[in-house]
């Protein structure tokens, strides 16, 4: 009984453990397992967002189609698509932004900006998919900037900052040594 008293705590800890998206992006941001990407969201706006890292060689199929959320392996081309949840703004104009930035502080919003990567004028996204992409030639952290209303978006509120990081994880060994554990007691039960 004790035995599964401590593996119940363990399993229970690895699922709540070490949550880096609070260091990298703008909350709340949400893993789906059933659908690809993950939910970005500000207090004003929601997006379904993934990001796929064309492979450096060949036309490796499987790996241009894995989506990544906030932490792609390496660096590359990268493609990033935006779902709009939000129906109304599909009839408004949207300009992208992708950014190298430089952490300054503890909070997601804690950032300031290193160079712009690329740029998307502002236009009617009616599809619902925001779509960019950019050259991301060196590991750390950038984003990815939707500015809903076009050249209008000075507030903050009509900026949604998708942060993301290149290159190995520090907390990526956790991750997957929390796979291993969460398979481990899987198969106790």
């Amino acid at each position: 009984m004790k035995n599964k008293f401590i593996l119940s705590a363990i399993f229970v800890g690895s699922l709540t453990g070490c949550n880096t998206s609070e260091k990298l992006g703008t909350p709340p941001q949400i893993a789906d397992v059933n659908s690809v990407g993950c939910l970005i969201a500000n207090d004003f706006y929601a997006v379904h967002f993934s990001a796929y890292l064309k492979p450096k060689e060949g036309n490796d199929r499987e790996a241009l189609l894995t989506p990544y959320c906030q932490e792609l392996p390496s660096e590359g081309k990268v493609f990033f698509a935006a779902d709009l949840i939000d129906r109304d703004i599909r009839q408004t104009p949207i300009g992208i932004r992708v950014i190298e930035i430089k952490k300054t502080g503890d909070k997601p919003t804690d950032f300031k900006e290193i160079r712009e990567l690329n740029k998307v004028e502002p236009k009617i996204y009616s599809k619902g998919v925001v779509e960019a992409q950019a050259d991301l030639d060196k590991k750390g952290d950038y984003a990815l900037v939707l500015l809903i209303g076009g050249e209008d978006a000075i507030s903050g509120e009509d900026k949604l900052k998708i942060t993301f990081h290149v290159g190995k994880s520090p907390f990526s060994w956790f991750k997957e040594k929390q796979k291993w554990i969460v398979d481990s007691v899987a198969k106790l039960f």
